[in-house]
């Protein structure tokens, strides 16, 4: 065989040998997989969960048969307000919740949560934590005050959540004086400030609480998930539009030692899946809250009504009070001037990009009404 015949010959051979190496790759890969526990925050039944698993099946189609992670309910390992310390200690891998679920450990993880509501809606506070800080921010709540052994995402921006269900029609913000009332996060000071008693429940527990009387009234958040969890068969009062949540995002949790452990590939594949889920989730809830919300007002008997304006107007009375109570607590270094560091960023944030929205976007309901409310 001449040299120029060998050449091509063992060139030849290289080229065949290459490609089924890259064919045997996958069956290499399937071998190695990593498999994470990942447990929500929320009953199996609730869109929630659905959510959780929208966004568990992007990571595992995108995987490549090297990551897959298995998605639980609520309490299938601890309840849903243990997630945070199950994940932290690597009892669980990861999970899908909310930041104000943490609220009792950092008055300050409600603004990653229940913010203020200086943000126009919570997909200017995804701007904020992605573009404006707020990352940065939490990561030095999570690791440098807390010392959490934990990374996390924000991802999914909600509607304003509804002031909730109530046994009884209310009009004035004195009706709330007094009510046992269930909510979470800054909204638990917000009320308390208006006069309430407030009660922490996670998702699963409201209803029966309700239903019992333990509770007068409660909100959870929103129209699909409330009528899953049966809002509407003890409350057919179902005041739309608040203050005290108008602001929230999802948060999606990995422990730090599994997350840093995979590689690099895989990292980013769980960060722009989180980017993906958190896109259509604002998809899907435009179909599905809608739909709900109709239902629920046209075949279950549920009185929708907006919040009426002196209650709105009291909320934001009230959270000024609540804001500055916070800011200027002075009991560790890690709370009050924390929390006043990360509202400055937002409200910096707010102001310009608020300003932009407001000064920039056509109003929707002049031209819903011109298309839709005319008789």
């Amino acid at each position: 065989m001449s040299d120029a015949n060998r050449r091509g010959f063992l060139k030849a051979g290289a080229v065949t040998a290459a490609g089924a190496a890259v064919l045997a790759t996958p069956n290499v890969s399937r071998a190695q997989t990593t498999t994470l526990r990942f447990q929500s925050t929320w009953p199996q039944r609730d869109i929630f969960h659905e959510f959780a698993q929208d966004f568990v099946s992007r990571v595992n189609a995108v995987g490549g048969g090297r990551l897959r992670l298995e998605l639980l309910a609520a309490g299938a390992v601890v309840g849903a307000f243990q997630l945070l310390d199950a994940v932290h200690s690597g009892t669980l891998d990861g999970g899908h919740g909310v930041s104000a679920y943490w609220f009792g450990r950092n008055r300050a993880f409600s603004l990653f949560g229940t913010t203020p509501p200086w943000f126009g809606d919570a997909n200017q506070f995804l701007g904020w934590f992605y573009y404006g800080g707020g990352q940065a921010l939490y990561g030095e709540l999570m690791h440098d005050i807390l010392r959490m052994n934990v990374v996390g995402f924000q991802s999914g921006p909600m509607p304003s959540q509804p002031l909730g269900w109530f046994r009884n029609p209310i009009e004035r913000a004195e009706q709330i004086r007094g009510l046992r009332y269930r909510t979470v996060g800054l909204a638990t000071d917000l009320f308390q400030e208006m006069g309430a008693a407030v009660v922490a429940l996670p998702g699963g527990e409201i209803v029966p609480a309700l239903e019992r009387g333990v509770i007068d009234a409660a909100e959870f958040n929103n129209p699909s998930s409330d009528r899953v969890l049966g809002f509407p068969d003890v409350a057919k009062n179902y005041y739309i539009q608040s203050y005290h949540q108008a602001v929230e995002s999802f948060e999606i949790l990995f422990n730090r030692q599994r997350f840093e452990a995979l590689p690099e590939e895989l990292r980013a594949a769980i960060r722009h899946c989180t980017e993906a889920a958190s896109a259509d989730m604002s998809w899907k809830l435009q179909d599905r809250y809608s739909r709900d919300l109709l239902a629920m007002s046209q075949t279950q008997g549920v009185n929708v009504r907006p919040t009426p304006r002196p209650i709105l107007d009291a909320q934001l009375q009230a959270w000024d009070r609540v804001i500055a109570r916070q800011e200027a607590d002075t009991s560790s270094p890690a709370t009050g001037a924390f929390f006043k560091k990360v509202c400055d960023s937002q409200r910096d944030w707010c102001r310009r990009v608020g300003n932009f929205s407001l000064r920039y976007n056509v109003s929707p309901v002049v031209s819903y009404n011109h298309f839709f409310a005319r008789g």
